[in-house]
């Protein structure tokens, strides 16, 4: 089949995917940039790389494509400087501020430089700024110690002189290592290093100067109360000023080096207590100006930074689309004659004449004096697949996706999708009180979806949010079967009528142990209120569900084939229709089809019969009498036709289709089945079949035993699938008996006590669990069993799944954080 032109079938919406046709344009150079632009404002086409053997720097617009990089480093550079300062981009911006691509990148260029500079010198000022705060630290803390040691010395001086002849001096009571009746051309003067420690390391770092030096310094710590920001790390740090006394040169430089291996800052000091008054003064100015000239710079960097906010959405977007639009480009091959650019894709059908529109305004926008040409190709390229989704099947159509891509034209789950799902969803969930509880929270999404669409979410509300319809179908569906099985939270309640049944006597003290008896007209709606809490409730329920699941499951599943019929009749594809599609129900309904029949003979006619005994002894003993099995006149026969039906479908499922392939592929190479190119039906058939054959030699073997595997899966898959579907009646009697556990155990027992507290607590319990457990996990566990069942049970019968999904040129497309 030639894939494009007026021979496309007319669009089915969600049941078959869009039709598409490749496309090829012809595009002058110097409406080129232009062009791909309105294409991509449009988002309809899907343009495809006739360039792959060149690597990204040999294609033609490389060096525009490096250019709008540098531009987005640029401009993450500057958001990061707005997250710095705590601004995020407004969503306000400034009229009249359209700016081409060559002014924004002037623009950043300078913008950038002027922050770096900034940057750069507030990192000097702050490093200086705490430098100063450190060393007036040091000043006041080490000044102190000193001042306390001048007074201190005064008395010794007195006692020194009472002793000996002459003056001393007592500027630097610390700094004399002597004897007090020392000669005073013998005294010795001190050395003393100061300077911040990290107060964890304080003493590691006296331990270490007390080994390094033998114990020959004296070392004095001062804590300081506040924290300090350390210069070298800009990070806050508790720290200790210190003063390490040494004599000797050799001392000194080992004191240095440990002070640089611990991090330690070190700075002058002083002994003369008057220049420690000047130097205290003299710091404290600095420290006001460079706090004003610190300030300043923050207050224009931060102006700076909100003024480029109000312009970054703006800019951030331009350089994505023009990072896009040349992506796209070095796509397109150059022509030969370096005027036009060519470029090959896929569109929509529907899209040609959208896309002819736009090709018409880009060559007048641009004053170009020749058009792009549009020009359908005729290929046996398989097609991408498109489906025209809206915010309501969109999630469905996602749910299928996560399978796999249906293949071009292949008929579509989602349809399907969009009823199946929820309501079998709602047979594992069925309770009324809890589908409304899960429609009002749904409804809450949905009410303000505009508000919460433009917001970050978390991953979790991000997918519930997304999930909205799907949800609320679900919530309705539940709402449904909630009435059919009369389920409030698992309390039943007499909504379409009175119960049809009544007590024995009037104190209905036997109603549990010997049951109940028919009073008037079955119940209108439902499972009879009655029935709960009865002796009977259990198995009834049991009966219910359990044949209902097999039911849905057996209808579901002949879907499932009737659609594989569909997916050949399209492919045209004769083999698979008779040779699969009719020994495929044959099977599945002489067995699984003929059980729900039984179900619903026995629900109109109130049979006692036994079905497992009637399925069982239909092959172990087709031939006996039914007795009170027996349901309608002829079943013995019946059975016996069906037993014979499945028989004979399995081996016609098995040994045809090897041989009629076999007979095919000689008469194809006899030339019996070549067509003309133009054959629009015929090429696309022979391309889908050859598809794995190719022209190797046709292996008959191999296909038998493949025939052999899919005949085999078949067989045990719709036992095993039928089964599967019994977890709906699993997991609905599951929820019901939770349900019932947490009204039983916690509510109702909580209001027996007749204790205010002891009812609120047991309110609050009750409360939680509902929310948390069938709320919460219940959902999700319905939810995913859901999703198995029609992954697995239905869409394995017709479903491939192995297209590739329509992914067109689209400003859309963009995401937030894409460089």
């Amino acid at each position: 089949m030639v894939v494009g032109g007026e021979g496309c079938c007319p669009t089915m919406d969600l049941l078959r995917s869009e039709p598409m046709q490749l496309v090829q344009l012809i595009i002058p150079m110097e409406s080129a940039h232009r062009t791909i632009s309105y294409l991509g404002d449009l988002g309809l086409f899907q343009f495809k790389d006739l360039n792959v053997e060149k690597s990204p720097f040999q294609r033609t617009y490389a060096t525009q494509t490096k250019r709008c990089g540098e531009m987005a480093r640029k401009l993450r550079f500057l958001k990061e400087q707005m997250t710095k300062a705590g601004f995020t981009p407004s969503t306000r911006t400034t009229m009249g501020s359209n700016i081409n691509l060559d002014e924004l990148e002037v623009k950043l260029g300078e913008l950038e430089a002027e922050l770096a500079e900034m940057n750069t010198n507030t990192e000097k000022l702050q490093h200086s700024y705490n430098e100063l705060l450190e060393y007036k630290l040091v000043l006041q803390k080490a000044g102190e110690f000193f001042h306390s040691a001048q007074n201190s010395a005064t008395d010794q001086q007195k006692e020194v002189e009472e002793h000996a002849h002459g003056e001393r001096s007592i500027d630097s009571p610390l700094l004399l290592e002597q004897e007090p009746f020392a000669d005073p051309s013998k005294q010795v003067k001190l050395g003393f290093v100061s300077g911040l420690v990290a107060r964890e390391k304080s003493m590691a770092f006296e331990r270490f100067l007390f080994r390094a030096t033998r114990g020959n310094v004296f070392l004095k710590q001062v804590v300081v109360e506040n924290t300090v920001t350390d210069p070298v790390s800009g990070t806050e740090v508790e720290k200790n000023v210190f003063v390490i006394f040494y004599s000797g040169e050799r001392a000194k430089n080992k004191i240095l080096k440990i002070c640089d291996a611990f991090g330690a800052n070190r700075y002058p000091f002083t002994d003369d207590i008057g220049k420690q008054y000047e130097m205290i003064t003299e710091v404290s100015g600095k420290l006001s100006e460079l706090k004003t000239t610190v300030d300043v710079g923050q207050l224009h960097w931060a102006n700076l930074l909100q003024t480029i906010g109000y312009e970054f959405d703006q800019w951030n977007l331009l350089v994505k689309k023009e990072k896009f639009i040349y992506h796209t480009l070095n796509m397109l091959s150059i022509d030969v004659t370096k005027k036009c650019l060519v470029g090959e894709g896929w569109c929509p059908v529907y899209a040609t004449s959208q896309i002819q529109n736009q090709l018409h305004r880009a060559t007048l926008d641009s004053n170009s004096q020749v058009g792009a040409i549009f020009q359908v190709l005729h290929t046996t390229e398989l097609p991408p697949t498109y489906f025209r989704t809206n915010k309501f099947t969109s999630a469905f159509q996602e749910i299928v996706d996560a399978y796999g891509v249906a293949k071009y034209q292949e008929v579509n789950p989602g349809v399907f999708t969009i009823v199946t799902f929820p309501f079998l969803f709602a047979v594992m969930f069925g309770d009324w009180g809890h589908g409304i509880c899960l429609l009002l929270a749904t409804l809450y999404f949905i009410f303000w979806e505009k508000k919460l669409s433009s917001q970050k979410l978390g991953d979790i509300m991000e997918m519930t949010f997304g999930g909205r319809y799907v949800i609320i179908m679900m919530a309705l569906f539940s709402i449904y079967t909630g009435f059919i099985y009369n389920e409030f939270f698992s309390v039943p309640f007499e909504i379409f009528g009175r119960s049809a049944y009544g007590c024995r006597d009037p104190s209905c003290r036997d109603a549990t142990t010997i049951g109940l008896i028919k009073v008037r007209d079955a119940y209108p709606f439902g499972v009879d209120p009655k029935w709960h809490g009865t002796r009977s409730e259990l198995p009834f329920l049991n009966s219910l569900k359990m044949k209902m699941s097999i039911l849905l499951g057996v209808a579901q599943m002949n879907l499932g084939i009737i659609l594989s019929y569909f997916n050949g009749k399209f492919f045209k594809n004769d083999v698979n229709v008779w040779h699969q599609f009719v020994p495929q129900m044959i099977f599945l309904n002489s067995l699984f089809g003929y059980l729900s029949l039984l179900i619903i003979v026995k629900w109109c006619t109130g049979s006692q019969a036994d079905l497992y005994h009637v399925m069982i002894y239909m092959f172990l003993s087709p031939t006996d009498d039914l007795g009170e099995n027996q349901l309608f006149i002829g079943q013995k026969y019946l059975q016996l036709l069906l037993v014979s039906l499945a028989l004979v479908a399995v081996p016609w499922m098995l040994f045809p289709k090897p041989f009629f392939l076999k007979k095919q592929h000689e008469e194809r190479h006899r030339g019996q089945l070549y067509a003309m190119l133009d054959n629009t039906d015929d090429s696309f058939e022979l391309e889908t079949h050859d598809h794995s054959h190719g022209h190797e030699e046709f292996e008959f073997s191999e296909v038998f035993v493949h025939q052999l595997i899919h005949t085999i899966e078949f067989v045990l898959g719709a036992v095993s699938n039928t089964a599967s579907y019994l977890r709906l009646w699993a997991l609905s009697l599951a929820h019901s008996e939770l349900s019932s556990v947490f009204y039983d155990k916690v509510l109702l027992l909580a209001m027996g006590f007749n204790n205010i507290i002891i009812l609120v607590i047991g309110i609050v319990v009750f409360i939680f669990a509902t929310v948390g457990v069938l709320l919460v996990m219940e959902t999700l566990s319905a939810f995913l069993h859901a999703l198995r069942l029609h992954w697995v049970e239905f869409q394995n019968k017709f479903y491939e799944g192995d297209g590739y999904k329509f992914s067109p040129f689209s400003f859309g497309l963009i995401s937030e954080d894409e460089d």
